[in-house]
């Protein structure tokens, strides 16, 4: 069910293909699309979203930083135009400036883009994101659901 065609899905760990260039990593996110001009703007529209990825394009995708793959990650996620985009832990293992770089990034891709985003989280000590609803699970099962405008406590 989470693999549908109209989500995006941007796993733990990034699993990037590091042997193809960032470009050839995005191709691959479009994959299932054959609109083609569409395509072609949507690739123009990562290289704003992520700025370091236009610079990258021929670079090894497995030569990049973490937060560089993230971001790849996303945008290739980001490139099959899913109506859900799916993070699982988009912060894990990055450097808390980072961590600040890529909420801000998923913030702007829900709030201009109106596109939805689910968050998969272990630590919520860094920045908050300001969203609908946020919902804390326990062994799978949700422990605790607060919406929008409500405060979240541990």
């Amino acid at each position: 069910m989470l693999c549908q065609p109209w989500n995006g899905t941007c796993s733990e760990g990034r699993r990037i293909f590091t042997e193809l260039t960032v470009l050839e990593n995005l191709e691959m996110g479009a994959f299932t699309r054959n609109d083609t001009d569409q395509i072609k703007k949507d690739m123009e529209h990562m290289f704003t979203l992520f700025p370091r990825l236009a610079e990258r394009k021929k670079q090894l995708a497995g030569t990049m930083s973490g937060g560089e793959q993230q971001m790849l990650a996303m945008a290739r996620a980001l490139m099959s135009n899913p109506s859900l985009l799916l993070l699982d832990e988009p912060s894990m293992g990055l450097a808390p400036l980072l961590v600040q770089e890529i909420f801000n990034i998923i913030v702007r891709i829900n709030k201009e883009e109106k596109r939805n985003c689910a968050v998969s989280r272990t630590k919520c000590q860094y920045g908050t994101i300001n969203c609908r609803q946020r919902l804390r699970s326990k062994t799978g099962k949700i422990i605790r659901r607060n919406r929008e405008g409500t405060a979240y406590k541990s």
